[in-house]
């Protein structure tokens, strides 16, 4: 699992193996990619902004990665890690889609859906930086990073149809509509690094995935 507050490489001579420093050093250079990021934008952000921020020489930047855009992408490799890392931790590893919950009664997928919701709230409140770089500052960066946040995003839409077993096309459909809505809905309180918007979203999502449910649009009742 990325670092979210990697640490220092100690001071003078030390008995660390050059892949582990190599290891933090990139960590940190993520870590300061997205900070630097939230405060200035990508296309202000430079190669020495990162420098100064992750205490890392111009030489070991260059080592990692071949350019600006070439760390941001690292950086935005995280910030999914860190996203998907978290919701499995706290809802646990979705089923695929069309599968069937074991033993799980439809109350109880339901919970697991709204859980989900929650667990990407707290997710997106917790990291802010990388929020800010996976769903504000990818659009400046290219035509590649929109493309990996958009895999990502059919990640999560599978996720969420394995938890409600939404196997049929509708299903699926609608949770994919669910996911866009959520991330347009989520994105300006990310942008104002507003975590408090952010889990205020809460409640009136899963309220609004809970008449869907009810209708059967989720369920296939």
């Amino acid at each position: 699992m990325p670092e979210t507050q990697p640490r220092r490489l100690p001071r003078g001579r030390h008995a660390l193996a050059r892949e582990e420093v190599r290891r933090i050093q990139r960590s940190r250079l993520c870590a300061a990619m997205a900070e630097v990021m939230a405060e200035k934008g990508y296309v202000a952000t430079s190669v020495a902004d990162v420098l100064q921020r992750a205490v890392v020489s111009r030489q070991s930047f260059y080592e990692l990665f071949d350019s600006k855009l070439d760390c941001f992408m690292a950086a935005f490799d995280c910030a999914g890690e860190l996203l998907l890392e978290r919701l499995a931790g706290d809802v646990g590893d979705a089923p695929k889609v069309g599968d069937v919950i074991a033993g799980a009664a439809p109350g109880d997928r339901l919970e697991l859906a709204e859980r989900a919701i929650t667990a990407y709230l707290a997710a997106l409140a917790a990291e802010l930086p990388y929020a800010r770089l996976f769903l504000v500052e990818v659009y400046a960066a290219g035509p590649e990073a929109i493309r990996r946040r958009g895999a990502i995003q059919e990640v999560i839409t599978e996720a969420l149809a394995g938890l409600v077993g939404g196997g049929d096309e509708a299903a699926r459909f609608a949770c994919r509509v669910i996911v866009a809505a959520t991330s347009a809905m989520v994105t300006p309180a990310v942008a104002e690094n507003d975590a408090d918007a952010l889990r205020a979203l809460g409640p009136p999502l899963i309220e609004h995935v809970r008449r869907l449910w009810d209708a059967g649009i989720l369920s296939g009742s």
